[in-house]
């Protein structure tokens, strides 16, 4: 459960325009003034070593920046423990996975890589490649990394993010990712709950809570009996008898529900409708920025077999910064230390093929040329369909991804002149019509801590109807619906809390929308051209569109690479012999 998207236009202080998939948007001047602000800043080392945890204590100091309108002050932030991951059997298979990268013999001569896109996909990609012995070549087309995790630093300092991410329990590779970097302790855990606005009831929350003492699949289901605001007894007896089937016929039948919508499958196990509107409605705008009648089903119950199998799959971490240098860039250090490259700025123009339909080479925009012995494309797959090779389209591994469409997103960042007291330092479900999820990020995140003012970062979905839409449109919008949330606090005329400034980044195309029967039309990471594969959170893996995805999906594409390693360079070799007979 995540919220994330691809940049395509921003609210800054001043005039620029960007251009995203053939579209360009113009960003505006901010309609509100710029006040007092303070964040902090934390720079942390590891706390892992190749995934295994090393104990650090739970209290952190953390100083604040000093600005050139406030002064000093220190505030003490208290993060709660790391939860034992280690032993769960899908922490350990992502392990297993990650070592055998490692211990794989190494090659006698290494692949020259070319990665298009530094997401997680192609950054998890690289890494595992420069692991295995190969030399990676990573071409990310803007100037910054993290593609869907991508974040931005404005002219005060601070900083505003594609969308809001969440690490959950339930990420095994992303988990281990953390620990092979020796970066554990950058997630800020929070304690084991999720908490749901009431909208009949504003400004009230209600709370699952998780009961430590409690295996798995226990402490799931006490944290539903407990809570007795949002279901009656006899919804949960009806949600819990027609949750049966999904427990008892495992991965099959979760696949085998992906042509039925939430709201189909929830009327077919006579489960009430109000069980849907209390609860997955918010669900699946967290998953996947879209409401239960277009959700897959499959979708819904993927995420509450991890959850729900997994004493510690629902609890949840921020990181303790911005994603870029907090997590990208350790994965760029590591792969750059092991003799791979990354280049920012280098935007594909096109795919030029051999006259056998093998990638011949890349063609950048600045009229460069790269050349590698594998290609992959670990762009969002609406990018990747805008630069198919005509040959190709009709091939029917590359045809069926025409189902696969980037759902619109907005993600839209708020400070305020004070510190708002009916927030949590959690993600919080808002179950409005417009927003999604949100969190005070001056509470929840180090480097972004302000004891004096908060920052709301709130997810704007389902954002179809809105993303052409101005940003002081959207923020109207945003902020009436915050006086529902807020209504002792914050009124949408901004007679009580008023906004110093705000950034809005729209994203056309996030993940693919996981509607009914879009699992078959997702690609494997080998495709049918010798030598190019695909990797992205779009591509065939057990997980959701989500960093999980995309850090899976990156690891399967370099374990199809390492495994063609012998192919790849028996290919290489003949063509470099054909250039010398020519």
């Amino acid at each position: 459960m995540m919220v994330i998207g691809y940049v395509s236009a921003v609210n800054l202080s001043g005039q620029t325009n960007m251009r995203y998939l053939g579209c360009s948007y113009s960003t505006q001047r901010s309609a509100f003034p710029i006040g007092l602000q303070c964040n902090t800043s934390l720079a942390s080392g590891g706390s892992g070593f190749m995934g295994h945890h090393l104990k650090f204590p739970n209290s952190l100091a953390i100083v604040t920046r000093p600005r050139k309108d406030v002064g000093h002050s220190k505030v003490i932030c208290m993060d709660y423990p790391r939860p034992e991951l280690e032993n769960t059997v899908s922490f350990l298979e992502a392990a297993y996975l990650s070592s055998s990268f490692r211990t794989f013999p190494r090659p006698s001569k290494p692949l020259q890589v070319v990665i298009a896109g530094a997401g997680l996909a192609g950054l998890s990609t690289a890494k595992y490649l420069a692991d295995a012995g190969h030399k990676p070549i990573l071409l990310e087309a803007r100037d910054v990394l993290g593609g869907k995790v991508a974040a931005w630093k404005d002219d005060d300092g601070d900083w505003y993010e594609t969308g809001l991410h969440i690490f959950f329990g339930a990420y095994p590779n992303l988990q281990n990712l953390f620990g092979e970097l020796g970066i554990n302790d950058r997630l800020q855990w929070k304690e084991h709950s999720m908490i749901f606005a009431m909208p009949n009831k504003p400004g009230e929350f209600s709370r699952f809570d998780f009961a430590e003492a409690l295996p798995a699949p226990l402490n799931g289901i006490w944290a539903i009996l407990k809570n007795n605001e949002m279901l009656t007894w006899p919804e949960k007896a009806k949600f819990a008898v027609g949750l049966l089937p999904a427990m008892l016929g495992g991965q099959a039948y979760v696949e085998a529900q992906d042509g039925l919508t939430v709201k189909e499958w929830m009327r077919k196990q006579g489960i009430p409708d109000r069980v849907t509107d209390e609860v997955f409605i918010a669900m699946s705008k967290a998953l996947n920025f879209i409401n239960p009648d277009e959700l897959s089903m499959q979708c819904i119950l993927i995420a509450l077999n991890r959850f729900l199998q997994e004493k510690h799959g629902s609890k949840m971490a921020f990181l303790d910064g911005n994603p870029p240098e907090r997590l990208c860039l350790p994965i760029v250090d590591h792969i750059q230390s092991l003799g791979g490259q990354i280049q920012l700025n280098s935007r594909i123009q096109r795919i030029v093929l051999n006259n056998d339909r093998t990638v011949k080479h890349l063609m950048l925009n600045n009229g460069n040329v790269i050349e590698g012995d594998a290609y992959v494309f670990a762009t969002p797959v609406d990018i990747l369909k805008l630069l198919l090779p005509e040959d190709w389209k009709e091939i029917s591994y590359f045809k069926r991804l025409e189902k696969l469409v980037g759902v619109p997103v907005i993600n839209v960042h708020i400070w305020f002149d004070r510190k708002l007291k009916n927030t949590y330092d959690h993600l919080l479900f808002s179950r409005s019509s417009l927003l999604s999820v949100y969190a005070d990020m001056s509470v929840t995140c180090k480097e972004y801590y302000n004891p004096n003012s908060s920052m709301l970062e709130l997810v704007f979905a389902p954002a179809e109807d809105w993303i052409s839409r101005s940003d002081v449109e959207i923020i109207e919008a945003t902020m009436k619906e915050l006086a529902k949330l807020f209504p002792e606090e914050i009124a949408a005329d901004q007679s009580k809390a008023k906004i110093l400034k705000y950034h809005i980044v729209k994203t056309p195309r996030s993940v693919y929308k996981t509607i009914p029967n879009c699992d078959p039309c997702r690609p494997l990471q080998r495709s049918p051209i010798g030598g190019f594969y695909l990797a992205g959170d779009y591509t065939k893996q057990k997980y959701l569109a989500s960093m999980e995805g995309a850090v899976l999906s990156g690891k399967l594409c370099a374990q199809a690479i390492v495994q063609d390693h012998e192919l790849l360079l028996a290919r290489a070799e003949s063509k470099l012999a054909k250039a010398n007979i020519c």
